[in-house]
């Protein structure tokens, strides 16, 4: 195997414990009690709406890492082996980030804090086509029959991955490729479904067929940030030795490309609207361009695509895992401001803010993502030791 097999221990574990343990505690402990204080405080509707951003959020980000996982195995990619346990400890936290999603989903629709398509005042005003889509049994039953699919087959992946570390040998890897290919097909076609359901429908007079693109590009490059963020801190923190600058160098490539792809569809999806210039649909842009909105309408285009694109261009920058860092960051920022962008001006208009109940919740899902994310880590070894292309992941470099 050469002199790389013997340099590294590929043993190697993460030990979940100290700050990083302590710091998630608490931000947990500070998002349930500022939620709290949002339900006990009259504000409801607004908690509720950022408890369904924060989820969805927390969900997507983890739906990404199972996808990132898929396509490496699709396209027997050589050179991410030797960091798949990261986005597979997202994959492993699915499940659960889909159970909370559902229970919050369920609550809000029930309550009425939520998609007032469910309040009887509002139902009359569908037509009978999409009364039936916008039956809440039936809502409910593709939200959890999705998401139980994508969990199922994650689990599958991840499961594949530890008998490959116990027994070696192809056969793992093979499966691998098999249920991924199931899963990417299943994904592709139910995501934009998924996010319809989930968003759109909290104005469901309105609609855009490249809504659920649009959500894809962003899920996917919270996705590639939240993995590259992972892996610098957990190589800041003394692990993953094998990891080096030509693998951030490719993550630094996904997450400036993709950052270009969320702003093409950004921008035909607002071009098509404004071309077009039919009521029902400028309506959408008419609430995010005026007034409290405006700002960051444009301040959500500037983040998730002028930062990327001027920071990230060169090769340099992206072999800089501080300037990698800053920019991840950044973007995991930015995609929040673009939910909230989607969600806040078409449901609470201009009684929404940002003040103790949207930085609670964000601090509260931050400290349950690292939580369940660093748990599920420290389970395994950090090196997927037997994959059939560990080595040239080892010696990857552009």
């Amino acid at each position: 195997m050469g002199a790389h097999q013997h340099s590294y221990n590929f043993s190697e574990q993460f030990n979940f414990s100290g700050k990083a343990k302590i710091l998630s505690i608490v931000g947990i402990i500070i998002g349930i009690a500022v939620v709290a204080y949002g339900f006990l405080s009259g504000n409801s509707e607004r908690t509720f709406l950022n408890l369904l951003l924060m989820s969805y959020y927390f969900t997507c980000v983890c739906a990404a890492g199972l996808f990132f996982l898929a396509i490496q195995f699709v396209a027997q990619a050589g050179w991410s082996a030797a960091l798949l346990r990261v986005p597979q400890s997202f994959a492993r936290v699915l499940p659960f980030a889909s159970i909370v999603l559902v229970i919050i989903v369920a609550a809000g629709l029930f309550s009425h804090n939520l998609y007032h398509w469910n309040s009887p005042e509002e139902a009359a005003n569908f037509s009978s086509s999409k009364a039936f889509y916008l039956t809440p049994l039936f809502f409910l039953s593709r939200l959890v029959i999705f998401l139980t699919a994508y969990s199922v087959l994650g689990m599958v992946i991840t499961k594949l991955s530890t008998n490959e570390d116990l027994h070696g040998g192809l056969s793992s890897y093979k499966k691998s490729i098999k249920y991924s290919a199931i899963f990417l097909v299943i994904f592709g076609f139910t995501t934009p479904l998924w996010a319809f359901d989930t968003i759109m429908s909290l104005e469901a007079e309105w609609f855009s067929t490249m809504f659920g693109w649009y959500n894809f590009a962003a899920m996917w490059v919270s996705g590639l940030a939240a993995i590259t963020v992972t892996l610098i801190l957990l190589k800041k923190a003394g692990y993953l030795g094998w990891i080096n600058d030509n693998h951030f160098h490719n993550l630094g490539q996904f997450v400036f490309g993709f950052s270009i792809f969320w702003t093409y569809i950004w921008f035909a999806q607002f071009l098509l609207i404004y071309y077009a210039n039919m009521p029902e649909e400028t309506v959408y842009f008419y609430k995010r361009l005026e007034g409290f909105y405006m700002p960051l309408f444009w301040l959500n285009l500037i983040i998730n695509f002028m930062s990327p694109v001027l920071i990230l261009m060169s090769r340099d920058a992206k072999r800089k895992t501080n300037m990698l860092l800053v920019v991840c960051i950044i973007l995991l920022c930015g995609h929040w401001l673009d939910y909230y962008i989607m969600i806040m001006p078409g449901t609470l208009g201009e009684a929404a803010g940002f003040g103790i109940i949207e930085i609670g919740t964000i601090i509260g899902f931050v400290g349950l993502f690292a939580f369940s994310v660093l748990t599920s880590l420290s389970k395994v070894s950090l090196a997927p030791k037997n994959h059939p292309f560990l080595e040239e992941s080892l010696n990857h470099h552009i």
